[in-house]
């Protein structure tokens, strides 16, 4: 027996949503099969309703055969996504996490987030947790490669996809900078300055790592050194020290420090990995042994010109990125704080430390 006809239902209606919700997406675009695939209607009628919309202002047509809906997509689903944060110390981890705050609120996303505190347990722990919350997505921002492959493992045993921010996690879709092509940017600039202020008479260039990280972040290093040869080859012969500063430039300049009181070089060129990612010529005086004062770190001019001096803190260059790039990547930019307006406008766009 045939269910009841319901009176009061108007099938246009009907009929008119179902074609409304055959796009799924903002601002997508679809053919007129595919709307009637998606709708279940007949060709006929489904280019009947869609005219008869776009009348009504709710559709527009964008092509010979190409319709959008001015209308917000109806929610098929609410979807949970899980972010494990880095930390919340640290600039570039704290613009990520409003970056993925803003977008989630925007599409309606519920975004459940945790801390990771730059601390390898406690972002396994994090894991346990997502997963009982049944999430739909992950996040992952966490920078030990040694523990990659156990927090994966979490997810893709509780079948939940993995994206991973800056370190490859196995079976993750990696979200990350081209740490080769960063590394090159600033291992060319830091060349020409030392080509420009001291005729390439570089005694050591000192590495600072984040060795921790794993290999991938290791490439800045290599594209760094490719770089400065590159620009200024005289640099072959000079010697090449790598330092663990574990990306944190308290820890970097102490072991910076601690180098400078045993090294006979009179001249370094220093390159910071990690959050603290800055690259800085010292002159070293051998008469002021264990002792690295403002004034002694110089920043560069672009243009060849005297040199500036800066705090302790300060630097030729940074490599910056932007926390959420164009297309899915992520941008290189060096910047000079006060005069580098030439190499930055040319190196890229971005809005946060190096990580």
């Amino acid at each position: 027996m045939a269910p009841a006809r319901d009176p009061y239902l108007v099938k246009s209606v009907v009929h008119s949503s179902r074609v409304l919700s055959a796009f799924r997406a903002s601002g997508e675009a679809l053919p007129l099969r595919e709307i009637a695939a998606r709708s279940g209607l007949p060709k006929s009628m489904a280019f009947r309703l869609l005219y008869t919309l776009e009348r009504c202002g709710m559709i527009e047509k964008v092509g010979a055969n190409l319709y959008r809906s001015s209308l917000r997509p109806f929610k098929q689903k609410l979807y949970r996504i899980g972010y494990a944060a880095q930390g919340t110390d640290y600039q570039f981890s704290k613009e990520v996490s409003a970056g993925l705050q803003r977008a989630a609120a925007a599409e309606g996303v519920e975004l459940i987030c945790v801390d990771n505190r730059y601390n390898p347990k406690i972002a396994q722990r994090n894991a346990d947790v997502l997963v009982r919350e049944h999430v739909d997505l992950v996040i992952e921002f966490q920078t030990d490669e040694q523990i990659a492959p156990m927090v994966a493992a979490k997810y893709r045993d509780a079948n939940i996809p993995l994206i991973a921010i800056e370190i490859p996690h196995p079976g993750a879709t990696y979200f990350g900078a081209n740490n080769y092509e960063a590394g090159l940017i600033g291992g060319r600039y830091l060349g020409r300055w030392a080509r420009q202020q001291w005729h390439a008479e570089v005694d050591e260039i000192v590495l600072i790592a984040l060795k921790r990280a794993g290999s991938l972040p290791q490439m800045r290093l290599t594209g760094m050194l490719v770089g400065m040869k590159e620009v200024c080859p005289h640099l072959e012969h000079s010697r090449v020290t790598c330092l663990d500063g574990d990306g944190v430039l308290g820890d970097s300049f102490e072991a910076t420090r601690k180098h400078l009181r045993s090294a006979r070089s009179r001249r370094f060129v220093v390159r910071l990995a990690g959050r603290a990612g800055r690259v800085a010529p010292v002159r070293y005086p051998s008469h002021r042994v264990g002792r690295l004062l403002p004034g002694k770190i110089r920043r560069a001019d672009p243009q060849g010109g005297a040199r500036h001096p800066a705090s302790a803190s300060g630097a030729a260059g940074r490599l910056r990125q932007a926390p959420d790039g164009h297309a899915g990547q992520r941008q290189s930019h060096l910047s000079e704080r006060r005069t580098d307006r030439d190499v930055g406008s040319r190196a890229g766009v971005g809005s946060g430390p190096t990580n």
